[in-house]
């Protein structure tokens, strides 16, 4: 005979029930980057150990109709981005709007960023992006002056970035939820190190940052790359990290892709920090 127990009845033992897995929409189907070498990966990253159920949309191919293409958002406790390309249909987005505002989760990885420069709330979500036709009246740059992120307005074009590399990333709000445990500063794999990225800007902590050296084509500013934002009562993780196989293959953006994808369904982050982690000094591939 088998004995189950209810949630009360472990409490008091001292037990605790296996969380349920994340429900999680993963929307491709057209971007500037190689979405079906990286979606798998990305797949897998949220998949393993049983951390979360991933569906996947993808919408019809660049220059086909995307007029049918309207996920059901609502069924899911977060929507991650590996997405961009064309507008969505205007029912689509509203129905994003709705998901997020009402407290849906939201992760944008990499290019999802340069998505939808003409969509003021997805811009809102993002806090800043490149590209796209972007510029000083899509919102400031975030610059690091005397150790505060601060906005400036100069004008300019919105994104850029230098030669591929490895790079140190630092740790900027140790306090929140997905940062915490975590190293001051870490060795992210071989990546696109994005910078002069803008937008509203609004309602953003910048977890952290890169420096992007001019001798690598960089901008020589310290560069927010992962941040968490509030979109009416919605909680959204954007990483800037992940362009090819070799920097989603990197320990540290799995970790911390499983973790703001936690934070950003739930609100909580439960996800350790594994032994295997990268160092200052040394970046930590994948299994």
């Amino acid at each position: 005979m088998k004995l189950f127990l209810t949630p009360f009845a472990l409490a008091v033992l001292g037990l605790h029930a296996a969380a349920a897995p994340l429900k999680v929409l993963l929307v491709d189907g057209q971007n500037n980057h190689a979405w079906q070498q990286t979606t798998p990966e990305l797949k897998a990253i949220l998949e393993e150990n049983g951390f979360a159920t991933v569906e996947v949309a993808t919408s019809p191919a660049k220059g086909a109709d995307i007029g049918a293409f309207k996920p059901d958002f609502a069924a899911y406790q977060v929507v991650v981005s590996n997405y961009n390309g064309a507008l969505w249909p205007e029912a689509t987005r509203e129905a994003f709007e709705k998901y997020v505002g009402g407290g849906g989760g939201f992760v944008s990885v990499h290019a999802a960023n340069n998505s939808f420069p003409e969509w003021k709330a997805y811009n809102e979500m993002i806090g800043v992006g490149g590209w796209g036709g972007r510029n000083e009246k899509s919102g400031p740059l975030l610059r690091l002056r005397e150790g505060k992120w601060t906005a400036d307005t100069t004008a300019g074009s919105a994104g850029h970035h230098g030669q591929q590399h490895e790079f140190l990333m630092v740790t900027r709000a140790p306090e929140h939820p997905i940062m915490a445990g975590l190293p001051a500063k870490w060795m992210h794999a071989k990546d696109e190190l994005y910078d002069h990225l803008r937008g509203p800007a609004e309602n953003v902590t910048v977890l952290a940052s890169a420096f992007s050296d001019p001798a690598t084509g960089g901008s020589g500013e310290d560069e927010p790359l992962l941040f968490a934002l509030s979109h009416g009562q919605g909680r959204v993780f954007h990483t800037a990290l992940g362009h090819g196989l070799e920097a989603i293959k990197d320990v540290g953006f799995a970790v911390t892709l499983q973790r703001g994808t936690e934070w950003a369904a739930t609100g909580k982050v439960t996800q350790k920090v594994p032994t295997n982690f990268p160092t200052e000094t040394a970046v930590s591939p994948r299994p």
